[in-house]
């Protein structure tokens, strides 16, 4: 694979990440939809996307998912998109990337891994940042929506570590989806009083599931193998960056200094831990 292809994939791929927490605040702010109903769109709408990428590329066909994964996978849709309920798309991309890297350095501690002394500052200045940013004020995100988020990154953190040597990452992500149908399934049934759909939400919860998710994860995949896994783990530091300036120009959200300092806390903390790993 050319370099140029391998900076054009990834940028792509982190766009695409980016794009699902714009895409999922413009739904649930500005179109009738509710939170149940754009999960299971995107859900659905991801597992025919990559139903039809796995039969096109003829992926390796080791490797098909499994219950506890999809269960993982769910857990993380259904907090992400009742975060964005409230939260803005800046704040919600760095809660759940924070989240999501907490979890991942939490369970390589358990394994024995053993933090360096500037690590150690990284993983402090990160949780300060944290904590800077859920601190009551006029600009702090909203509790509820905060929690739903964390949570939806940890349940991602796990499904993240679940697929580790699964197999194909491709068709290990497509059985996952296509697992979690059925469960967000149960979701819609329990919140059918509460559904609402349109057709702008519909097309947002699509473009969610089949563009930014089906494709963003296969094209993510494809440039993966070229990259070094400090490589691959750095660059998806521009994500909330990406969904921040996203967030300023197409959804006119404010850029607070308080968002400004923790992103620089938390984004930095992270780098000082992923560059200084072996």
């Amino acid at each position: 694979m050319s370099y140029a292809r391998i900076i054009g994939l990834t940028t792509l791929a982190m766009v695409a990440f980016a794009a699902n927490s714009l895409l999922c605040r413009q739904a649930l702010k500005h179109t009738a939809i509710d939170p149940a109903s754009f999960t299971a769109i995107r859900l659905l709408s991801g597992a025919l996307m990559l139903w039809l990428v796995t039969r096109v590329k003829q992926t390796a066909p080791a490797g098909r998912g499994n219950w506890p994964s999809a269960f993982a996978l769910f857990v993380y849709a259904a907090g992400f998109s009742y975060a964005y309920v409230s939260l803005p798309a800046a704040s919600g991309a760095l809660l759940l990337f924070g989240a999501v890297q907490a979890t991942m350095i939490g369970h390589g501690l358990w394994s024995g891994e053993r933090l360096r002394p500037l690590q150690f500052i990284g993983v402090l200045l990160a949780f300060g940042g944290l904590v800077g940013l859920l601190l009551p004020g006029l600009s702090a995100p909203p509790m509820l929506g905060a929690l739903l988020m964390l949570g939806a990154g940890v349940a991602w953190g796990v499904y993240s570590l679940r697929g580790k040597g699964a197999g194909d990452p491709t068709r290990v992500t497509a059985g996952n989806f296509m697992r979690a149908v059925p469960i967000t399934a149960v979701l819609s049934m329990l919140m059918l009083n509460y559904a609402s759909v349109d057709a702008a939400g519909f097309y947002y919860a699509v473009a969610s599931g089949a563009l930014a998710s089906g494709l963003g994860y296969a094209t993510w995949y494809t440039a993966l193998p070229a990259l070094k896994n400090t490589s691959a783990a750095s660059v998806q530091l521009s994500v909330p960056v990406i969904a921040a300036v996203g967030g300023i120009i197409f959804l006119g959200e404010p850029m607070t200094l308080r968002l400004l300092l923790a992103s620089v806390a938390i984004l930095g903390g992270i780098a000082l831990v992923i560059v200084q790993k072996r």
